[in-house]
């Protein structure tokens, strides 16, 4: 695995304060902000606010930032 390489699955394990997909968007928008070229999305976040469009604002957040 190269270091610009970020598993979605190891975002949310190094950062266990998160329980909710909105502070887990601000979460991953900083990752692509720290020079990270790509995410993989390998789970779905287990949130109970976690949208049916998840995917696509998970990819959002990473190339744009939590807007």
């Amino acid at each position: 695995m190269t270091d610009n390489l970020v598993l979605l699955s190891d975002v949310i394990i190094r950062n266990p304060e998160v329980s909710s997909f909105k502070a887990l968007l601000a979460v991953i928008g900083q990752q692509g902000k720290d020079g990270k070229t790509m995410l993989q999305i390998d789970l779905k976040p287990d949130f109970s606010d976690t949208p049916r469009n998840w995917e696509f604002l998970v990819e959002s957040a990473f190339t744009w930032g939590d807007q």
